[in-house]
């Protein structure tokens, strides 16, 4: 699982990235109106997917294949504007796209939350193998049998991984060890229900939303904290005001980017 310092590193990446981008495109503009003669292609809307692609994999270092698929749909269409005027793009072009997403599905990169399962279920199939032979292998400190105060384990339904490109989704996580996520929304929008989830001390979420939404809806009785950074976006806390009380030790962190999109917070 990521440290905390790993975190801070990843959400201040998406800043800079962002920033990055943002500073391109300007400069790009301005060579074309001082009289720089930047191709038309240049300027093709496909190359906005292409942008968001690159933000989101390097972000999630192309964990999952949102960004990919971006990728690849965006530099068809760029490369139908620069080269129709020279060649019949359409006739090569669409087939390579259709052979492009065939081997991304067969290629698709698994999430780390995937490969940590897979490996931990052969790991535990492997002990428990042993452990029918050799009586003497259980260990009383992860043996729930023989400590009843065994630390919950961790499956990949602790962890949220919503992905939603051109599309959109509805979640109720019902986990009482949920360690947090990822929410993505790219051209689409994500709801998130955390009301029937549980967890001990802080958790983070990050949340990515590029001309998306997200909604997420915590219980009343979870402190949250939101670190989202907004360009020409908007982070919208709507929860009713509650008195603290104390005892409170649940702190949910939002942190993440709303580019063109937005994120709301709600406990209804």
């Amino acid at each position: 699982m990521e440290t905390q310092d790993n975190k801070e590193m990843v959400n201040r990446s998406g800043k800079v990235w962002a920033g990055l981008i943002i500073v391109a495109v300007g400069a790009l503009i301005l060579l074309d109106n001082v009289g720089f003669n930047i191709p038309s292609w240049i300027f093709h809307w496909s190359n906005i997917l292409i942008v968001i692609g690159l933000f989101i994999g390097i972000k999630h270092n192309f964990r999952n294949g949102s960004g990919i698929i971006l990728i690849i749909v965006g530099a068809f269409f760029t490369l139908k504007e620069a080269l129709d005027n020279f060649y019949d793009f359409d006739r090569v072009g669409w087939p390579l796209l259709i052979i492009a997403l065939g081997l991304f599905l067969i290629f698709k990169p698994k999430s780390d939350c995937s490969r940590k399962s897979k490996w931990k279920r052969k790991g535990d199939k492997w002990k428990a193998r042993f452990a029918e032979n050799d009586p003497f292998m259980a260990n009383p400190e992860t043996d729930p049998n023989l400590n009843p105060n065994t630390e919950k384990k961790t499956s990949n339904l602790d962890y949220l991984d919503s992905v939603n490109v051109f599309g959109g989704s509805n979640q109720i996580v019902y986990s009482k060890n949920f360690k947090g996520g990822e929410i993505t929304a790219v051209f689409g929008g994500c709801d998130v229900n955390l009301t029937q989830a549980d967890f001990e001390g802080q958790v983070v979420i990050d949340v990515t939303a590029i001309f998306g939404g997200a909604k997420i809806v915590v219980p009343q009785g979870w402190l949250v904290k939101s670190e989202v950074t907004a360009i020409f976006g908007g982070l919208e806390d709507k929860r009713g005001i509650m008195p603290v009380s104390e005892g409170q030790n649940k702190l949910l962190v939002i942190k993440g980017i709303a580019l063109f999109g937005g994120v709301d917070i709600r406990n209804f």
